[in-house]
């Protein structure tokens, strides 16, 4: 067995992912949307979810033995029905599967209106392929009713088996129905009942928590915003329900100076991805790199008795480790001012991704990177 680490080879291996246009665009401000990067309070979605009962599988449903609530849920449904089991009937479910279906109950849906939704199995059922939701109620948080589902399913999914060989394409244990939910229920949003709204914004920073207020005033009229905070906006809303649809259609589609943001790299240490920003900057610093290889070989070494002495035959392996370190040589970057600049300077160590983790947090700690390391 071979344990390497090589750390001489190219980065291009490592997930350094940079805007395209970081490379043209000197470090000012960028002109969005406002429904780009701000959403009104108290206009969202909602999420729902609740239990129910796949049925018509062919053969692939829950095994009863192993998922009792789906036949408890069985009974249930037949009871409501009118039929009624004998006690200690041993059902042998095969077509039945128990599944939890969750959707999103967008803003401002009210009754009869369709919505998809995601069923996803409970149980062992082994495949939900051609099955069909029957009646399941979906519950928002406060555990009232707002949508129903039934419907075919549809499973991006394919799969065969013969004794211990099996073959699956996707995944089988989840699907989708499309407009499969009828929303039975609104729920109220204060957009009606207030003459202010507030604008929140996707991050904070009061530059442009100000240039927002500034733009819609510009439109609108002073006074109309005011920034809040680094995150909310507060705007003056008219009266009738039809100027206010107007007035927002209006503003969001103004365009806003957004500020640049903060200086940040985000570093994944699973996936050794790492993400960089425009505004990154690197100052002058010199770094030492070199190779560091593990080598673990194994023998297998038999031990034979000698005849007729009653002993046993014994396998053993003898194991040899090797530790190669060679020298790294001393690599001074330059320092950089543009996200092109940066990932030259990276470039030139010959890092992997996992190793640029260990050299960015070091580099962060000797004050040479400009920008806030986030590990997540």
């Amino acid at each position: 067995m071979k344990l390497e680490r090589p750390l001489q080879i190219l980065v291009s291996s490592a997930f350094v992912v940079a805007a395209a246009f970081a490379t043209a665009l000197p470090m000012s401000a960028q002109a969005m949307r406002l429904k780009d990067i701000a959403s009104v309070q108290g206009v969202r979605p909602n999420q729902l979810m609740g239990y129910g009962l796949v049925v018509g599988l062919d053969g692939t449903g829950d095994q009863t033995t192993q998922t009792p609530f789906t036949t408890q849920s069985l009974n249930a449904m037949l009871q409501q029905m009118g039929i009624t089991v004998p006690p200690g009937a041993a059902m042998q479910l095969k077509n039945v599967a128990a599944v939890l279906v969750t959707a999103t109950l967008p803003a401002f849906s009210q009754p009869g209106q369709a919505i998809d939704v995601n069923v996803s199995s409970l149980g062992n059922a082994k495949s939900l392929r051609g099955g069909t939701l029957i009646a399941t109620p979906l519950k928002g948080a406060d555990g009232q009713i707002y949508a129903l589902a039934q419907g075919n399913m549809i499973v991006g999914g394919a799969g065969a088996s013969s004794g211990s060989s099996k073959v699956q394409v996707n995944h089988l244990s989840a699907g989708r129905i499309p407009a499969g939910a009828t929303v039975e229920r609104a729920v109220p949003t204060p957009w009606l009942q207030t003459t202010v709204a507030q604008l929140d914004l996707q991050t904070e920073d009061f530059n442009t928590a100000r240039n927002v207020a500034n733009a819609i005033n510009k439109a609108k009229g002073a006074g109309t915003a005011e920034a809040i905070s680094g995150r909310t906006v507060a705007v003056r809303l008219p009266q009738a329900p039809g100027e206010r649809v107007a007035f927002m259609g209006d503003i969001e589609n103004l365009a806003i100076d957004q500020a640049t943001p903060i200086a940040k790299v985000i570093v994944n240490a699973r996936t050794g991805s790492i993400v960089m920003n425009q505004a990154v900057a690197l100052g002058p610093c010199a770094v030492a790199h070199g190779n560091l290889s593990v080598t673990i070989s194994t023998t297998p070494s038999v031990s034979q008795p000698s005849p007729l002495s009653q002993g046993q035959t014994v396998v053993t392996e003898k194991a040899d480790i090797r530790i190669n370190q060679e020298p790294g040589a001393l690599i001074q970057l330059p320092a950089g001012t543009k996200l092109t600049d940066v990932v030259k300077a990276l470039n030139t160590l010959g890092a992997n991704p996992q190793d640029l983790l260990a050299i960015l947090q070091a580099m962060k700690a000797a004050g040479a990177l400009q920008a806030e390391l986030e590990v997540i």
